[in-house]
């Protein structure tokens, strides 16, 4: 049985798919955005992670079954998760026997037709409910700039998922300055336009809630200066994305 490096988790997520989810945080991301709250996820190895296999995993989890009621259940969220996808797949199998809603919270960095991931990707959506898929900026320089990554095959993954009509909730951090302006926003709604699986889109605020870990791993954080949006920007992009 294969094992799992974990970052955390959380027992009573909200705000991480459909009804109420436990949610597990991978260890392990090949971004490195400039916003990010979790930068010591980003290696695969940390003071906090752990190792645990499936059956460990939903172990913990079913504990707290009691709150998912019809529609919740578990999230795997990361750093990003798709990194350790043999586990995913043994997670999401065991949660399938077990009747376990079962949702995916990605960027989608790792995707690729190649295999032997695109086969493993097939097998990983057999089993799983819902996707939560991150498009951090329509535009590929800019995502490269925020990121330090392309987005060209996050975008192929989102047409993919389309394709088998996966369900996918599309999820949008809103940074002033950066992702908002209305040229960008009405390319990033033309995309999802070309979708016919997405059930909702979500607006993140941008925030600083990560700024401490920056400065505890000793590194210079890339937002400085940049402020959370306010309401009204977030409200407008909420109607320029036609969001929930």
């Amino acid at each position: 049985m294969k094992k799992g490096i974990i970052h955390s988790t959380e027992s009573f997520g909200a705000v991480d798919g459909p009804g109420i989810r436990y949610v597990i945080f991978m260890q392990g991301c090949r971004m490195r955005c400039q916003y990010c709250h979790n930068p010591d996820t980003w290696n695969m190895t940390s003071a906090n992670a752990y190792e645990a296999d499936a059956d460990e995993v939903i172990e913990k989890a079913i504990r707290y079954s009691s709150y998912w009621k019809e529609n919740g259940g578990i999230t795997v969220s990361g750093g990003e998760p798709l990194i350790q996808i043999d586990f995913l797949i043994e997670l999401f199998e065991k949660c399938n026997e077990r009747g376990i809603n079962t949702c995916l919270d990605t960027s989608g960095n790792p995707f690729t037709y190649d295999e032997p991931f695109f086969s493993k990707f097939k097998k990983l959506m057999e089993l799983t409910d819902i996707v939560l898929l991150d498009i951090k900026h329509i535009d590929c320089n800019e995502h490269i700039k925020l990121t330090a990554q392309s987005n060209e095959n996050i975008l192929d993954m989102a047409r993919y998922l389309s394709d088998i009509n996966k369900p996918v909730w599309i999820r949008h951090v809103l940074v002033p300055g950066i992702n908002d302006s209305d040229e960008y926003l009405k390319r990033l709604y033309d995309f999802i336009s070309t979708l016919n699986n997405v059930e909702r889109v979500d607006v993140l605020p941008y925030h600083t809630y990560g700024v401490g870990k920056w400065e505890t791993l000793g590194m210079p954080y890339q937002l400085t200066g940049v402020n959370p949006p306010s309401k009204e920007l977030v409200e407008h992009v909420k109607r320029m994305l036609r969001a929930e």
